[in-house]
């Protein structure tokens, strides 16, 4: 079943706010800023690590990452969800499909900064009101 976007697959990425996301990650990447996978993710979330989680939309069983989610609302970690889990291991520099990854915050000084204030911002206005 992998390659269909699952049902929770929400907020959803659009082409235009998914190629910014995979520019910062690939900037991540190379800062070494990145946690990628759903063990490191969760253990860097529950730790209180503070970043953008990038989620793929087509991870089946989707139970493999329900959890991630709530635990990113409880955190105020904002989350957005793309398209495609093989394009988000190309773009984190993987070898494998990546079913999410965590873009640390920057530091000051951070070569990836800049991208990042525009990308919280792109998934501010994508995450629905509660």
């Amino acid at each position: 079943m992998s390659g269909t976007i699952s049902i929770i697959a929400s907020p959803l990425a659009n082409d235009k706010t998914k190629g910014k996301l995979f520019d910062l990650i690939k900037q991540a990447s190379e800062a070494k800023q990145l946690r990628r996978g759903v063990k490191e993710v969760t253990k860097a979330l529950r730790k209180g690590e503070e970043g953008l989680c990038v989620i793929g939309g087509d991870v089946s069983p989707i139970d493999v990452f329900t959890h991630i989610p709530v635990l990113c609302e409880d955190k105020d970690v904002p989350y957005i969800y793309v398209p495609s889990r093989k394009e988000l291991g190309t773009v984190a520099n993987t070898k494998r499909a990546t079913t999410l990854v965590l873009i640390r915050a920057p530091e000051k000084g951070a070569s990836y900064r800049s991208a990042y204030d525009k990308a919280r911002k792109l998934i501010a206005s994508a995450q629905p009101a509660i």
